[in-house]
């Protein structure tokens, strides 16, 4: 598995994943603590990075950056080598760097025994986003509607930087997305329009929104629902 994160590392920075033992006075915590009590601080320092004081915004803002990250190392080492990494929060560890990104990094990486989707959908959306979404929900008021699409957002991103990435991979991601986006997937009902040919790229339409259109010059992202409607 060291093998695996090293090659995605060149992918690019949302599928970089630091691993072996931590570095001494690295101040990396597990990231069962980031979803807990250390949750409303993070999301205070995303408010303050965007200039604003609409904290739901920001709360669903630090998720999809999170759940862009989980899915990029899911996805991508699925896309490489067939097999993917166990991302559970007990073991992963996290430490925001000052006005640096959010950094992640996993002391032994071991690859998860199923299947990819199977193993990308508990590694990530369970084992991970599960607790996430209930505390975002909790404690800043964000939807079931809106944290599903954003996990559906960010793994049709990775999915499209793996599409143009080029070289050969061990799985096609383009069919395990879908396999997480259908009507009987964990994903299931989050997409409007997804659409996926090999060769040909990925559209894809969300049914929700991120909510990042109420900061002041946020605009609308591209694959946002609002964008669909008169």
């Amino acid at each position: 598995m060291n093998d695996t994160l090293d090659r995605l590392a060149a992918v690019g920075p949302y599928f970089t994943l630091g691993y072996g033992p931590p570095p001494a006075g690295s101040g990396l915590r597990p990231l069962t603590e980031l979803y807990a009590d250390r949750l409303a601080e993070h999301v205070a320092e995303v408010a303050r990075r965007m200039g604003t004081d609409r904290l739901r915004v920001a709360g669903s803002t630090a998720h999809l950056g999170l759940a862009a990250r989980l899915c990029s190392v899911a996805l991508g080492a699925a896309a490489l080598t067939g097999r993917v990494p166990d991302l559970d929060p007990d073991r992963l560890l996290w430490r925001q760097p000052p006005g640096a990104a959010l950094e992640l990094w996993l002391p032994e990486p071991v690859s998860r025994p199923e299947e990819p989707a199977e193993a990308l959908a508990a590694t990530v959306l369970t084992a991970n986003l599960g607790p996430l979404d209930a505390a975002l929900r909790t404690g800043f008021g964000l939807s079931p509607h809106v944290l599903r699409g954003n996990a559906a957002s960010a793994l049709v991103g990775a999915l499209r930087v793996l599409e143009n990435r080029g070289g050969p991979l061990a799985q096609p991601p383009g069919p395990l997305v879908g396999r997480l986006l259908a009507d009987d997937g964990p994903l299931a009902g989050t997409a409007a329009l997804f659409v996926h040919e090999e060769g040909l790229g990925t559209a894809f339409v969300r049914r929700s929104c991120c909510l990042y259109y109420k900061i002041p010059g946020g605009g609308l992202c591209g694959d946002c629902v609002l964008r669909t409607r008169s």
